[in-house]
This record gives C-alpha cells, sequence and structure tokens, in this order.
C-alpha cells in the first residue's frame, strides 16, 4: 500500500473546502483571545466533517478539539486562527490599501495556518477509517499564539497529556523542516501607583506613577549591556495615568515581554527586570505590583521527526508555483527593502537567486543564522515530541506581522503552499501511526532532552489566561 500517495489524494480531495476555509477566515480577522467567528468556522468544519467536538479547551472560548478514530496513538496536529491589529489590507493588491483605517489583518498567515492544519487532519481521518488503522488524530484550534499563549494554558490543563506526537506548520518564505528555535518569553505588567497632586501648586506633595514607568525603562535599556546577547527585552506604556500635564499620574502601567534562550535564562532575566521595577518605585516613593500576564517556553527539538519530516518534504517537493503566481510575489518584492529580502536568505545561510518565490527544499543541515522569535508551540513541545513544516506562503522576504502578509493571504500562492503543508503533515502522521519505531524514537529524543530539566509551566498556577488582554487590560 501506498501510503503517502493514498495520503496526499486525500488532501486533494478535501482542499477546496478548506482553502474556502483560509479565505473566510481572512474576512474576519479577530485578535487575541477574540476569535469568535473563526473558531465557530473551525467547529462548522469539525462538525461537518465528522470528529467529535470538544469546546471551551481549557477553559478559553476560543479554543477547540476535534477527534476522530479509535484506540491506537494519538497523533495532535495543531491549528490557529487569530490575527494581528492594525494591519487591515486589501488581499491581492501590491500597495498599502487597509479596508479599514486601523482594522485588522491577517499579517501573521494564521487564516491558513489553521485551515491546512485542519485539512491535514481530515486527511489523516479518512485513511485510519479506510485501511481501518487504530489510532487517533486530533485538530487543536489554538487561539491567541500572538502574545496570548494559549497553548501553554492548554498544556497546563493537560489537553496534551495523552498525546503520541505533535505537528504544526507555519506561513514562511521557505519549503522546509523549521529550525527547532525559539525563545522564552514572559509577557508581565508592572502596574505603580503613586498620589495625585497638582502639579503647578503642590507637585511636593504627589508622587508619579508615570516618573516610575519612565524610570523603570530607563534602568532596562541600561540593563542591555548586562544581558546575554540573544536575549531580548521589549515594552510598550499601556496606562499613562491621564492626559492632564497639571496633574501629578496617580497609576500608570508598563508591559514588559522578556524573552530568553531557555525557560532559567528568562526566570532570571524576569527578576532582573523585577527588580529595576522595585527599584523605580523605591525612587519615586511609589509602589509596583508584577502581574504575569502569559509566557511560553522555548521549543525543543526532536531530531528522529525533523530527519522524517525532511525525507517527506524533500519527496512531496515545494509548491509548484506559476507565472501568475511569480508576477505577483515579484510586485510584493518590490515594495520591500533589499535589507528585508537579504536577511531572510542569510537566515537560511544561501545566496539569493533572485527568485521572487521558494522552489526549493531548504536542507536540514543548512548553515543557517537564525531569527529567533517566540511561540506557545514551545510548551507543547516539552510534553509531546512536535515538529513543524515551513511553507513558502509569501514572497521571499516578506517580513511578518506587516500589510504585504495580509495581501498575500488570499492569494493562489498562498492556497498551494497551505496545501503542500498539509501534505507533509497529514504524510508524517501515518508514517507515525504505521512505524512503532518513529514513534518510539521520537518519545525517547523527548526524554532524552528533558532528563534533566523536567518541564515546568512558566505560568504561575493562579494566572489564567488573559482574556481581555487585546482590550489592553
Amino acid at each position: 500500500m501506498d501510503n503517502r500517495s493514498e495520503i496526499w489524494r486525500q488532501v486533494d480531495e478535501h482542499k477546496e473546502r478548506f482553502v474556502a476555509l483560509a479565505d473566510r477566515v481572512w474576512g474576519m480577522p479577530e485578535v487575541c483571545y477574540t476569535e469568535e467567528r473563526s473558531v465557530a468556522e473551525h467547529k462548522a468544519e469539525l462538525i461537518h466533517q465528522g470528529f467529535k467536538v470538544t469546546e471551551k479547551v481549557a477553559g478559553i472560548p476560543t479554543a477547540i478539539m476535534g477527534e476522530a478514530g479509535e484506540g491506537g496513538p494519538v497523533i495532535a496536529i495543531m491549528g490557529e486562527y487569530d490575527a494581528l491589529p492594525g494591519l487591515s489590507q486589501e488581499a491581492g493588491k501590491a500597495v498599502h490599501s487597509p479596508i479599514e483605517t486601523g482594522g485588522h489583518g491577517h499579517g501573521c498567515g494564521h487564516n491558513l495556518l489553521g485551515s491546512a492544519a485542519l485539512l491535514a487532519a481530515t486527511a489523516v481521518k479518512d485513511w485510519l477509517a479506510a485501511n481501518k488503522v487504530p489510532g487517533r488524530v486530533r485538530y487543536y484550534g489554538c487561539p491567541a499564539e500572538e502574545g496570548g499563549a494559549a497553548k501553554a494554558f492548554m498544556v497546563r490543563a493537560g489537553a496534551f497529556a495523552d498525546a503520541d506526537i505533535a505537528m504544526t506548520w507555519h506561513p514562511s518564505s521557505w519549503w522546509e523542516v523549521a529550525p527547532p528555535l525559539s525563545l522564552a518569553n514572559t509577557r508581565a505588567d508592572f502596574v505603580f501607583t503613586g498620589k495625585a497632586a497638582h502639579a503647578a501648586a503642590s507637585p511636593h506633595l504627589g508622587r508619579s506613577a508615570l516618573d516610575a514607568v519612565e524610570l523603570m525603562n530607563v534602568g532596562v535599556n541600561y540593563m542591555r549591556e548586562h544581558m546575554p546577547s540573544d536575549a531580548r527585552v521589549h515594552y510598550a506604556v499601556l496606562d499613562t495615568g491621564g492626559i492632564a500635564p497639571n496633574v501629578v499620574q496617580a497609576h500608570a502601567r508598563v508591559r514588559y515581554s522578556i524573552r530568553a534562550r531557555d525557560l532559567p535564562g528568562m526566570t532570571e532575566l524576569v527578576n532582573r527586570v523585577t527588580k529595576i521595577a522595585q527599584g523605580a518605585a523605591l525612587m519615586t516613593e511609589t509602589t509596583v505590583e508584577t502581574r504575569i500576564v502569559s509566557a511560553v517556553s522555548n521549543i525543543l527539538g526532536n531530531t528522529p521527526l525533523e530527519k522524517a519530516l525532511q525525507a517527506i518534504m524533500e519527496d512531496l517537493g515545494p509548491p509548484h508555483f506559476d507565472e501568475k503566481d511569480k508576477a505577483f510575489a515579484a510586485a510584493i518584492r518590490a515594495t520591500l527593502p533589499e535589507k528585508d529580502i537579504a536577511t531572510v536568505w542569510y537566515a537560511i545561510g544561501m545566496e539569493d537567486t533572485g527568485a521572487p518565490l521558494a522552489d526549493f527544499t531548504v536542507p536540514l543541515d543548512a548553515r543557517r543564522n537564525p531569527m529567533i522569535g517566540s511561540t506557545d508551540v514551545g510548551d507543547v513541545s516539552w510534553v509531546v515530541p512536535t515538529v513543524q513544516v515551513h511553507a513558502p506562503t509569501v514572497a521571499i522576504g516578506t517580513p511578518f506581522h506587516t500589510w504585504q502578509v495580509v495581501a498575500q493571504g488570499k492569494e493562489p500562492a498562498a492556497h498551494k503552499a497551505m496545501i503542500q503543508a498539509s501534505k507533509a503533515m497529514a504524510s508524517l502522521a501515518i508514517s507515525a501511526l504505521t512505524d512503532p519505531s518513529l514513534m518510539a524514537e521520537a518519545k525517547a529524543d523527548l526524554a532524552r532532552r528533558t532528563k534533566a530539566s523536567p518541564y515546568v509551566c512558566p505560568i504561575p498556577p493562579e494566572v489564567n489566561p488573559p482574556l481581555d488582554m487585546s482590550r489592553g487590560h
């Protein structure tokens, strides 16, 4: 039995429905933990395809799970569908053209991500039924990847406790096994409370919370010289205490994103930033409260799964792009600084070929110079052997979290890449279900990586999913 050809055929049989799903979700961009319409679309498709549906996973209203099959191992396929604020953009236009001023947009391609993951799960479901093979496939609809750490809360709640392997994918410039690199990340609010006073008549009676925020930011900026070079610290002032300059601000709040290569390094850096906040409060005679909003772990690689996925992606090959695909990608590329394009080529350690779209498979042993961010997939990778596909949904060099990604989110090239990603994930799932040694090796690899440092959720147990964080609360 040619399992690979059969599962690819299953993907092709369903692809039109899931392209339509991706386009519908593109048209209803919803940010962190507000994805009510998007999750409803995924729920409707899960029901249509015959999955057993579990809603409100981990108590999160926009998290969902669909399961199919009986007995055997459990294959977890993760999808996302959250958008980003301020990136509204018309589809198919290579000029900045917002649909709604200040509106949201799918600037990271999660409309494609969720749909392709569900397409892969559907193909595996049908393959299990047709071949009467024991095993279960689960689609995890995961909201709030953009800063909300939903998967970390789902892991903490035990949603992945009985999964045997996990996989996902992400839109990219490249056709490759995603490098297993990410930064552990904590988002924390530092809330300062002072004392209001008339800024002209009695300033000596006031204690400025805004001064404390500003002093904290200065202190953190001085700390940058004395922290690991691959760590990152960013901040946004959420509450300045009001708009009246003649009032000493009695309250102010700043949100920090604190990243490091691993969990111990992140914990140390969070402690240092917290001390700086306490010092700012001491200098201004205010008080400060630290509130953890969310946190994610760094990703753990899994060599057996990465090698198996690489072989599949080499056999499958990158999407086939036609001249229209390349022409629009070239138009997008013309909007990008040369430095943006050079940066993504540098990241995979290769010379720029001038191609507007990726037409090759990046080698697993490429000499990479990775640009590292954070993702809540990291927490899943600490408890389940995990691997990810990158598929070329955008013109080479397109920076993510930009209007250019939104503009390409409904293009035929993006659809072709999401379908190819589905085929790669579905193939890997079938390989794991039919080759017990692959699953055993993957689990042994995870056990080795976590032996010295078992997983500890970076989110304090008393912290609940920040369902209102997109409203700045």
